[in-house]
């Protein structure tokens, strides 16, 4: 059966679906085989459940005329997201990076959504399988729609780039991520900028950072719409900004205030407000806007839990996002600091040494007390007596149990694989 024929089948349904336990009335369910299962098992699962059509690559799950017989499931589903975003042909906005992804992701499509009907990125759905989903989620109704895209090795911001065919593209930064996938922070640079590659190969325009002197040096040749501080040949000048503890934005006769936490979310909100400069979103919505966001998922948040004030970070973390919440923390102004640190993942043979800067540097720099856990932080463990080193999860908090801590602000920060959010539970 021809993508074309599918995409009639697939404008049918309400919506598509990989998973039987999220099924709506009237959805198309494709069957992806993972590394533990084979989803074509739930193939009349999801006809029982209220599917309309389910696209399958096992003969033996074949059930009926509902039932879509195609070589490869995965592949189909990312040749009908290609087909459906060409055949919608809305405006699309792509951003990728190494820190604050996500968070930007959100404010531009809270910036945008004050004008235009969006559709973005759901969570961080932002790989080979989520990119078409959410493509597939724009409807005849989306006006702007918002993809982000992640990676952890070169070659796939180029393939989703090309399964979205973006009009617009954004870096939010070039950081020490993923480095094991990419080999390194030059790999990063290179990943990374396939976007650039394909904007500027199709005469796309880019949102550039002009206080970032990479993004200004592989953006040279292509078409831009730029912002800065104090850059006053910057598309969007953008005053001064503040940050003790929520960034504050100066911007031509307005003060944002922001529910944002740290100097390093203020890219994260100019970018917002620049792309809503380029798409004439009234100054005061975008005003409104970047000052009724407010963060969740365990990115960035402030908390009060007893008599300790916390901030929150623990969705992700790598060195440059760790070195920047550091550097945040270590600024505010508060009498008694707790740092909670977990170990950083996908580092590959650089993360005994990345562990090793961080702890080295809070060392020389700071005078905080911290708690480290996970096993290459415990590897690089000091003698500072107010230095605490746990290899695991559950010794830290046997630990914290019996040794409250009170009256204090505090950073968690770590790795999702970390889960540091259980912290709170003993806070």
């Amino acid at each position: 059966m021809d993508i074309n024929h599918i995409h009639r089948l697939f404008l049918k349904c309400n919506s598509v679906s990989i998973d039987t336990r999220k099924i709506e009335q009237k959805s198309m369910f494709v069957a992806i085989k993972g590394e533990n299962f084979d989803a074509n098992t739930f193939a009349l699962e999801a006809l029982q459940k209220g599917a309309s059509y389910v696209i399958i690559d096992n003969t033996d799950y074949y059930i009926d005329h509902r039932t879509i017989l195609v070589d490869n499931s995965l592949n189909t589903l990312q040749e009908l997201a290609k087909f459906h975003r060409q055949y919608l042909k809305v405006p699309i906005i792509a951003l990728t990076g190494s820190n604050g992804k996500t968070t930007t992701k959100e404010l531009i499509n809270a910036v945008l959504s004050k004008k235009y009907k969006t559709k973005a990125t759901v969570g961080n759905l932002n790989n080979h399988i989520g990119v078409p989903l959410t493509l597939l989620s724009f409807t005849t109704e989306t006006e702007v729609g918002i993809v982000e895209m992640g990676a952890n090795h070169k070659k796939e911001i180029e393939f989703l780039c090309e399964l979205a065919q973006p009009d617009f593209g954004y870096i939010t930064n070039f950081g020490k991520a993923h480095l094991d996938g990419f080999g390194g922070v030059e790999g990063v640079i290179e990943g990374k900028s396939e976007m650039y590659v394909y904007l500027s190969e199709n005469n796309k325009l880019v949102f550039v950072n002009l206080d970032d002197p990479i993004q200004i040096e592989r953006t040279k040749n292509i078409k831009t719409f730029t912002f800065g501080i104090k850059k006053e040949n910057a598309n969007v000048d953008i005053h001064s900004i503040t940050a003790n503890p929520f960034v504050v934005i100066f911007y031509s006769n307005f003060r944002i205030e922001t529910h944002l936490i740290g100097l390093y979310n203020a890219n994260n909100i100019n970018a917002a407000l620049t792309i809503g400069k380029y798409f004439e979103v009234a100054d005061l919505a975008i005003q409104e806007a970047l000052e009724g966001y407010v963060p969740e998922n365990n990115r960035s948040q402030l908390l009060t839990k007893g008599t300790n004030q916390i901030i929150l970070d623990a969705y992700n973390a790598n060195p440059s996002s760790m070195a920047v919440a550091i550097q945040n923390f270590v600024q505010l102004d508060s009498q008694c600091k707790i740092m909670i640190l977990g170990d950083m993942f996908e580092l590959g043979e650089d993360s005994l040494r990345e562990h090793q800067e961080i702890v080295e540097a809070l060392l020389n720099e700071t005078d905080i007390a911290c708690y480290f856990i996970g096993k290459d932080f415990y590897l690089n463990k000091s003698d500072r007596k107010d230095f605490h080193f746990y290899e695991t999860f559950d010794e830290f908090s046997n630990y914290i149990k019996k040794n409250k801590i009170e009256n204090s602000s505090i950073l968690i920060k770590g790795s999702r694989g970390m889960a540091l959010e259980r912290t709170l539970e003993f806070l």
